[in-house]
């Protein structure tokens, strides 16, 4: 099994200027990554997509961490323009970057909801329809090009295991599955261990978060803090230090003989070099106590 990061990870630091994506690629192979992968570019000045996406594969060959996956914002149900025929068009132009990037996967949305004002039926199902259709369209076209698709769990619309898994299994295409994030299950309040089994079937790439959780009785905690859908207090956590289920997540993926990539994504309000840093040494172990390494 590849450990890897998210560049999302280094996100604080690359909004500060700390830091560029070309030099997370090179922090993560110091820390010690096996793989990264890229969450959206952020764009420094004079920079496009297309422009920067070889200039991050080439740091990448040149110290030595491979890129995996690269993910992406989209919305089938409300894209900015047209429909989700459109919305397919603008995502082809993504793939290219994919491409550029030299990466064999692509994250992308499905949709957050409904919009506001929407006259018509509301719930998932009824939305399920335009969802498979997008996502289909998406990895028919991808495929030619050697890039596996896949939507993940969180947004809080396409995030329960049980909507993943009917979004998945109604596209039933060998090139598009499921990026499984074992935290985000808590912001549906799902079982993370329950849902990760759920989904396993399906899971190209899995994201090892953990999280904070208080209960939506307790007075707010403030600051740093979000609310799941149910109203519980969800705060981002260095791997190992939260109340997110790993130990037993590992063993259910073990079980189903996941092989794949599995990819810190650290949110937490910590340094965070050092969060990850932690969490990265935390998983480690945790795979191999797990019997997964």
């Amino acid at each position: 099994m590849k450990i890897g990061v998210s560049s999302y990870s280094f996100s604080r630091l690359i909004h500060d200027g700390a830091m560029t994506l070309l030099d997370a690629a090179a922090k993560a192979k110091e820390i010690g990554f096996d793989v990264i992968e890229f969450s959206a570019l952020n764009l420094p000045e004079g920079e496009t997509a297309r422009s920067i996406a070889p200039k991050i594969r080439a740091e990448c060959e040149r110290v030595g961490i491979e890129a995996v996956n690269y993910a992406i914002g989209a919305d089938f149900l409300n894209p900015k323009t047209g429909d989700w025929k459109t919305e397919v068009e603008r995502l082809k132009e993504e793939v290219e970057i994919a491409r550029l990037l030299g990466v064999t996967s692509m994250r992308h949305d499905a949709s957050s909801g409904f919009a506001a004002g929407y006259a018509g039926a509301r719930s998932f199902d009824a939305a399920l329809p335009i969802l498979i259709q997008g996502c289909r369209a998406m990895t028919e076209y991808a495929a030619q090009y050697g890039i596996r698709t896949m939507v993940e769990n969180h947004g809080f619309f396409c995030q329960d295991s049980e909507r993943v898994e009917k979004l998945a299994a109604g596209v039933n295409h060998p090139n598009f599955g499921i990026l499984a994030d074992i935290g985000n299950f808590l912001c549906a309040d799902e079982n993370p261990a329950v849902a990760i089994g759920r989904l396993m079937p399906y899971a190209f790439h899995v994201h090892a978060k953990d999280f904070h959780v208080k209960t939506g009785t307790s007075p707010n905690p403030g600051s740093g803090w979000f609310t799941s859908r149910a109203g519980n207090y969800l705060r981002g956590a260095i791997i190992g230090h939260g109340d997110v289920p790993l130990m037993n997540c590992l063993s259910v993926m073990k079980k189903a003989g996941y092989q794949g990539v599995l990819s810190i994504e650290f949110e937490g309000m910590e340094d965070p070099l050092a969060g990850i840093a932690i969490g990265l040494e935390n998983l480690r172990r945790y795979v191999r106590d797990s019997g997964m390494a």
